[in-house]
């Protein structure tokens, strides 16, 4: 199956970042000398650059600004290394390269919406040569940072991601007493989606109406797997950087199989497309699910991540009154592997970044929560020890697409009945096709996704969190109402599992 044409266009998630460091690597000294004409000039181009794209609205909403270093970005993997950067010009060079990456790829990403006209304003032919002032721009100003004392100390100090949670809403809320009524029905929540769970786990396969989807790609051994993954090089932070067909390899090994309730087509997965609407909307013509890596911290190691999204239609009303419902809808996968290939555990959110769960095999034992009545780590189940590149099998329930059970997948291509999906990179998605033959993020600049506002942000504003339910960019998940809580914090599983495991 070929993918969509409009996602043969996207960028290369965390692998194309990695490309961008090592050549920011190359290029870039940790101190060199710079004209001070050639880095006002830099500054004050990039600033322009910046108000054509605010004017324009298309500023992406992944990675955070640095405050003071408008050449840079930050996400919170590397802001988490901010104190350790500055240890070894080795490790100050990487964590440099990945900021500037991060600023590189949004950038790209932010040109290729603007309007033509925009770049006679810039001085620049066309969007490559922009593209190509940026890394310029980027490096030059690198280089005069790093050869400042205090402006590499400020740096460390700015490299900060805000958080998803709104101190005033929290305070007009009076969250210290609503967070109370809130936590029961979290509580209550969790115990009926449990009940879900022991139900279908008494169900060796699924009855009829459960459509089965995975890649068409076979399965890898498990040695071939667990050299792969050990054979990923890392940098002087000790982050895990697989090159392109090795990313590539390693996804589409553990590329899950979908068990999906089928009550009618918003339970069918597809790929995101502008249309005509207030919003994206979801092509269910061809299934596809999108992928990512990404990095957690445990310990001492740096681990890799892979992460799948599933998106589906809408979300349909139960009844009249479903303050839950709304267009689009999707499913977020994450595995994170050990070293040698084998998944420790699975944790999934919705698109809103609500229903985070967590199903660890042997090597994570659950850590006890530091207070009572906070979101801490929901865990409805367990899973057996997994080989490297062992497929896992995840059901999905109809309407509500919540997942309701996970185990390993005994292999084999699924027979007949089993529907291919394509794989396709979700940095894409920062960057879709418009009718018009223009380009456009299926985010907003805030993260958020157009047109799939829910009602329920009428009544869950006092948890802090921006229009809750709707669907969000990698990147902006707060995944608690209670508490404070975020999908890509870097000591996510650290501060909820320990491990049983040696590395």
């Amino acid at each position: 199956m070929t993918l969509p044409p409009p996602l043969s266009r996207s960028l290369r998630a965390s692998v194309g970042v990695t490309l961008l460091m090592v050549l920011g690597a190359c290029a870039v000294p940790t101190r060199a000398p710079v004209a001070p004409d050639a880095v006002a000039e830099c500054r004050q181009w990039l600033e322009r650059l910046d108000g054509h794209v605010d004017a324009q609205a298309v500023r992406d909403g992944g990675a955070a600004p640095v405050p003071g270093f408008r050449f840079l970005r930050v996400d919170r993997l590397l802001s988490s290394f901010r104190d350790e950067a500055g240890r070894s010009d080795a490790r100050w060079r990487d964590w440099g390269a990945g900021l500037l990456a991060l600023d590189a790829q949004a950038r790209a990403l932010e040109i290729d919406q603007l309007p033509p006209w925009v770049m006679a304003s810039l001085a620049v032919p066309d969007p490559a040569a922009a593209k190509a002032r940026v890394r310029d721009c980027g490096a030059r100003l690198w280089a005069a940072t790093s050869a400042d004392a205090t402006q590499r100390e400020r740096l460390q100090a700015a490299a900060r991601v805000p958080d998803d949670y709104s101190a005033l809403m929290r305070t007009l809320g009076l969250y210290p007493l609503s967070r109370l009524p809130f936590f029961g029905g979290v509580e209550r929540e969790q115990r009926h989606w449990q009940a879900r769970w022991t139900a279908l786990a008494a169900q060796p396969d699924p009855a009829l109406g459960w459509t089965r989807y995975q890649t068409s790609t076979p399965p890898l051994g498990a040695a071939e797997v667990g050299a792969l993954a050990r054979a990923v090089p890392r940098d002087a932070l000790g982050i895990p950087r697989p090159d392109e067909a090795t990313a590539q390899r390693l996804l589409q090994a553990h590329a899950p199989v979908l068990e999906i309730e089928t009550r009618g087509a918003f339970d069918r997965p597809g790929s995101l497309r502008w249309t005509q609407g207030p919003g994206p909307d979801v092509n269910t013509a061809e299934p596809v699910v999108y992928q990512r890596i990404a990095h957690t911290r445990h310990g001492d190691q740096t681990l890799m991540q892979l992460v799948y999204s599933v998106w589906f239609s809408e979300r349909p009303p139960r009844s009249g009154l479903d303050l839950l419902a709304g267009r689009v809808d999707a499913v977020v996968l994450r595995l994170t592997l050990a070293v040698d290939g084998r998944v420790l555990v699975i944790d999934s959110i919705h698109g809103c970044g609500c229903y985070h769960l967590f199903v660890p095999t042997p090597s994570m034992a659950l850590k006890p929560p530091p207070e009572a009545g906070t979101e801490w780590a929901f865990v409805p189940a367990t899973l057996p020890a997994m080989a490297a590149g062992q497929r896992l099998r995840v059901r999905l329930s109809s309407s509500d697409h919540q997942v309701v059970g996970v185990q390993p997948d005994p292999g084999g291509l699924g027979g007949p009945d089993a529907v291919p999906y394509a794989l396709a990179d979700e940095d894409g998605l920062r960057s879709l096709p418009t009718p018009d033959g223009g380009r456009r993020s299926a985010f907003w600049s805030s993260g958020i996704m157009p047109g799939t506002e829910r009602g329920e942000r009428a009544l869950f504003w006092p948890m802090g969190i921006a229009s809750p339910g709707a669907m969000r960019q990698w990147g902006r998940h707060p995944t608690a109402f209670v508490g404070r809580r975020h999908f890509d914090d870097a000591r996510l599983l650290e501060q909820r599992f320990e491990r049983r495991d040696t590395p």
